[in-house]
């Protein structure tokens, strides 16, 4: 008998079920024997509880059971034989007016969109490179040297310039008040390196081990402690130590210092731009990803089934939560998130997964296994054993699952950049890492 699929809006159908009372009853009887076979109860052996009392006992969830199981199988047969892509899960109601000796059940749901992709030649998409220059080397050697820098302390009389380490006591007010982390007491931070806001560290900065000073200093409107944004305090510092940094001379033996055996500074070098040169290259792809995802966004036409946004909506808010618990914030699953502050993200993800697997399917971009292993063997080689690395990956389905998604994206950026109208851009290599 052919099935019926009633439009009740863009992407919203109905299709009506209908079962056989008869058979959901023969079915709940059937699962309750086989149920009374292994049940216990106070006062009989067990297989020996009389039905009565198993159908007393079990009844309502057996039927409840059966009522699930014969309604979804209705309607996966009918949704096949209507040869419609369900997305998300039926609604499911039970209609009043049914003939004698059948039960009905109306199942509402929504299918997937026709997806329409447009005309990617006519598409404009800005597509980044970068390169790793000499300059980019030095400043990745200036930071290793700092990480490995010692303290000396100053002579006295000396002044606290950029770079020295200060030990500090503070105290400051607002119109005569104290204010929460208002004051510290030998407290350090490294001059002319950001940590403090530029107004405190002009301040310290050519102060000399012993003195004291008062001064102004007027909160950004921007800054992070809402109680004291926008507003000026009075500050009294004391410098009570001064210390010079001392950074290790980038020579043979740091090298090895850094696990260079062979090649010394060359060799680190050499180390320092093949990392560099890796990560530039997964943000040149990150970037140009990004441009491309915009466009592919810009350039369909579909309506998006609600049910797989309510979907995404939910996973990006149960995101947020463990996000939270994890940060040890307290009661973290009773948080109130509004949802509609992950709708716009989550209309935006769905309609790129529609597009993507329709580029996927019309162009044939799904991942082969020589892309896979090439881009897990990629990923490796930044790590101290490349060969546990692969194996890790290679041995889990879900790890490989998301490195095929990786991989499936990259073809499909790959394909877009090769369809469109592409401006080349070459970035600088502080401007992509800033990025």
């Amino acid at each position: 008998m052919a099935v019926t699929v009633e439009t009740l809006d863009k992407l919203e159908r109905r299709i009506t079920l209908t079962l056989s009372a008869e058979e959901i009853k023969n079915e709940v009887e059937t699962r309750l024997k086989k149920l009374a076979r292994t049940v216990k109860a106070d006062g009989f052996r067990p297989g020996k509880v009389p039905m009565n009392v198993v159908a007393q006992r079990y009844g309502f969830s057996v039927q409840y059971e059966v009522m699930n199981d014969k309604v979804g199988a209705a309607f996966a047969q009918a949704a096949g034989e209507a040869q419609v892509r369900v997305a998300g899960t039926p609604r499911i109601s039970e209609k009043e007016d049914a003939a004698e000796g059948q039960l009905q059940f109306d199942a509402v749901f929504e299918v997937y969109p026709e997806v329409v992709i447009g005309d990617l030649t006519a598409v404009e998409i800005e597509r980044a490179s970068a390169e790793v220059n000499d300059a980019a080397i030095d400043r990745t050697l200036d930071i290793l040297r700092k990480q490995r820098r010692t303290f000396t302390e100053r002579a006295a009389g000396e002044e606290a310039t950029d770079g020295d380490r200060v030990t500090i006591d503070f105290d400051g007010s607002i119109d005569g008040e104290r204010f929460e982390g208002g004051k510290a007491e030998d407290f350090q931070f490294l001059l002319g390196e950001g940590r403090m806001l530029e107004a405190f560290e002009k301040a310290v900065r050519g102060m000399k081990a012993g003195e004291s000073k008062t001064f102004p200093l007027k909160f950004p409107d921007d800054y992070h402690g809402s109680d004291v944004a926008g507003k000026e305090a009075d500050f009294l510092v004391t410098l009570k130590k001064v210390e010079q940094q001392n950074l290790p001379v980038v020579d043979d033996a740091f090298a090895e210092s850094l696990g260079i055996t062979e090649g010394g500074v060359e060799g680190l070098r050499a180390d320092i731009r093949k990392n560099l040169e890796r990560e530039v290259k997964f943000r040149v792809a990150a970037r140009n990803k990004q441009a491309v995802m915009d466009a592919i966004e810009k350039a369909v036409t579909f309506d998006l089934p609600k049910a797989l946004v309510d979907a995404e909506v939910e996973r990006l808010v149960a995101n947020a939560r463990a996000d939270l618990k994890q940060r040890g914030i307290k009661d973290a699953d009773k948080a109130p998130i509004p949802a509609e502050m992950f709708t716009a993200q989550a209309e935006r993800r769905v309609r790129l997964g529609l597009s993507l697997a329709e580029l996927v399917r019309a162009n044939s971009l799904s991942a082969t296994p020589d892309q896979l292993r090439a881009h897990i063997e990629e990923m490796a080689q930044s790590y101290e054993r490349p060969q546990d690395v692969i194996a890790w990956y290679m041995g889990d389905q879900q790890r490989m699952a998301e490195v095929e998604a990786v991989v499936i994206e990259a073809n499909v950026t790959d394909f877009v950049l090769g369809q469109a109208k592409v401006t080349d851009k070459v970035l600088g290599f502080d401007e992509l890492m800033g990025a």
